[in-house]
């Protein structure tokens, strides 16, 4: 009888050791699990396009046969040799320079507003999230004509106050501000919303503590708010900085061309990238300037994230002060 009580007994040790094992796993390997599908959607969808865009990038690719001689690094010398890339290049950073800066200065504004008693927050939260909803077309073809240089609606006010008429499709930082204005139209709203979720989870206690020690309005924003916005303001510089430098619709769009201008005074790396695989049919040379683009981005962007941090960090420690 007690034998077969010490028996039962094993067999419970070992089922509860059993299930302890496999509670342990479940917390240690459950979570790759539960990420695991997206990395492999990645691989397939994002992984190998990289990767087969780097190997046809040192190739004559042959569309019809879907083959290719391998040529090296001809295709990178040949872009960096020809003039309309650096016009490209120096026009897609001008467009990002005028939309990206004023676009998180006014993103942060606005978060700021909306994140105070107003009344009918949810009208005003939804509000500024309505112009990222509007199609890149249609924001496209009222801009370009309202930016027009004959019958345009704001060179129709500039005339009226006795200002001489801009040339916005013609003139090369006219035509980038009125690009960048567009971008700024679709794209302020969504950021301003994701700094006023960030400026939510701010404790209150910290504005609090700031009010008591006799700091005003301004001294809270600039020594609590954008201290504790260091990760999501990051977040959005990174993404800003990516999407700027991938711009593409609202200069494909910005005249009946879609060309980048006369004198290409607004063609942007993508359109120099697009014309050259679907213009000339020369997907190797397409390959090489994705692959181009793309390590200026990863480059720009460790760029933003190192100055992000050293910017923010330095206005925490002043603040502590």
């Amino acid at each position: 009888m007690a034998s077969a009580l010490d028996t039962d007994d094993r067999k419970a040790v070992r089922r509860f050791e059993r299930r302890q094992r496999l509670g342990h796993w479940d917390v240690k390997y459950s979570p790759y699990l539960y990420i695991a599908p997206f990395f492999l959607i990645f691989a397939v969808t994002g992984l190998f396009p990289i990767v087969y865009t780097a190997v046809i990038s040192l190739q004559d690719w042959d569309l019809v046969r879907n083959t290719g001689e391998f040529i090296g690094f001809d295709h990178f010398v040949f872009v960096f040799q020809d003039p309309q890339f650096w016009k490209a290049l120096r026009n897609t950073f001008s467009i990002f320079l005028f939309s990206s800066v004023p676009q998180l200065i006014l993103a942060t504004f606005i978060a700021a507003q909306l994140d105070t008693n107003l009344r009918a927050k949810t009208f005003w939260r939804m509000g500024v999230l309505l112009p990222y909803v509007v199609a890149p077309v249609a924001v496209s073809l009222i801009f370009s004509n309202m930016f027009g240089d004959q019958y345009g609606v704001v060179n129709s006010v500039l005339t009226s106050i006795g200002l001489d008429p801009v040339g916005w499709h013609t003139d090369v930082i006219p035509s980038h501000i009125a690009i960048a204005t567009m971008v700024n139209f679709r794209w302020t709203g969504y950021n301003a919303l994701i700094l006023l979720a960030a400026m939510q989870a701010i404790p209150r206690d910290l504005y609090e503590a700031a009010a008591i020690d006799g700091a005003g309005a301004l001294r809270r924003f600039f020594s609590v708010t954008v201290p504790q916005l260091r990760p999501t303001l990051i977040f959005v510089i990174i993404t800003s900085t990516i999407g700027g430098l991938q711009i593409f619709d609202e200069p494909r769009l910005y005249d009946v061309t879609g060309q980048g201008g006369a004198n290409q005074q607004w063609l942007t790396i993508t359109m120099y990238m697009y014309n050259a695989g679907w213009g000339k049919f020369d997907f190797g040379r397409a390959a090489a300037i994705a692959w181009i683009l793309f390590l200026i981005i990863v480059v720009f962007g460790l760029i933003n994230f190192y100055l992000t941090r050293r910017l923010v960090s330095d206005d925490r420690s002043s603040g502590g002060k």
